[in-house]
C-alpha cells in the first residue's frame, strides 16, 4: 500500500493566494472596493485569517488586483508591438484592449479613486502612452492605417468603449467587440466591406410610446 505524499505547503500558499486574487477581483468587479473581507474570504474558500496573512490590509488586495489588470494591459501592447505586421498587431490591441475593458466594470477606475497613492499611476499612463503612440507610427507607415489617426483617437476608442453598459456580461462583450470593428474599420485607410459582428441585444423590445429606452442599458 503506498503512502500518499503530503502536499507542499508553499503549494498551498500559492494556492491559496490565486484563490484569493481571484475572489478579490470578481467580487470588486460587481460589488465594489468596499466589499467586506469576510465575502471574498467566502468566494475564495478560505478564513479571513489567510486573507490577511497574504494581504495585512485591503488596499494590498486591491492593489495586487489591479496589477495584475495592468500586467494585461501591457501585455496586449506589447503583443502588438512584437506582431511582424504592424497594422494586423494595431487591430489585435484595439480588439484586445476593449475586451479587456468590458471585463473591467469599473475596477481601475475605482481604485484609482479610492487609492491615489497606492502606486505611480503617472508612469504607467506614460508607459503605455508611449507605446500605443509606437504602435500607431508603425501601423501608419504600412500604409493601412489612415494618416490623420493620432493617440488622442485611441484614448478617445478607450474612453468611449468603458461608456458601454448591459445587464448581462455577455451582451457587453458582444457590444464591445461590435464597437472595436466599427472603429477599426473608422481607423483604416481603405476600409474593407467585411461586415461587423452582429449587434447585441443591449434593450429589450420598446412597446412605451416615444420608443422610450427600457433601463437595461446605461450610456
Amino acid at each position: 500500500m503506498t503512502a500518499r505524499l503530503p502536499r507542499n505547503p508553499r503549494s498551498d500558499a500559492r494556492d491559496n493566494r490565486g484563490r484569493i486574487l481571484d475572489a478579490a477581483r470578481a467580487v470588486f468587479v460587481t460589488d465594489g472596493l468596499g466589499v467586506p473581507i469576510r465575502e471574498i474570504a467566502r468566494r475564495a474558500e478560505v478564513g479571513p485569517a489567510t486573507i490577511y496573512r497574504h494581504f495585512p490590509t485591503k488596499q494590498m488586495l486591491a492593489a495586487e488586483a489591479f496589477t495584475d489588470q495592468m500586467r494585461a494591459w501591457r501585455s496586449i501592447l506589447d503583443g502588438g508591438l512584437a506582431d511582424p505586421d504592424p497594422w494586423h498587431g494595431f487591430r489585435l490591441v484595439v480588439e484586445q484592449l476593449c475586451e479587456l475593458q468590458a471585463h473591467d466594470h469599473g475596477f481601475t477606475t475605482a481604485f484609482k479613486s479610492t487609492f491615489p497613492r497606492a502606486m505611480d499611476f503617472a508612469a504607467i499612463r506614460t508607459s503605455s502612452l508611449t507605446s500605443a503612440a509606437e504602435l500607431i507610427r508603425r501601423a501608419k507607415d504600412t500604409g493601412h492605417l489612415r494618416p490623420d489617426v493620432v493617440l488622442d483617437d485611441l484614448i478617445l476608442m478607450i474612453t468611449a468603449n468603458g461608456g458601454i453598459h448591459a445587464s448581462a456580461p455577455a451582451a457587453r462583450s458582444a457590444a464591445s467587440r461590435r464597437f472595436a470593428a466599427l472603429m477599426i474599420q473608422a481607423c483604416q485607410a481603405s476600409p474593407a466591406p467585411t461586415p461587423p459582428p452582429a449587434v447585441p441585444r443591449l434593450t429589450s423590445a420598446v412597446s412605451a410610446p416615444r420608443h422610450e429606452p427600457t433601463g437595461e442599458i446605461a450610456w
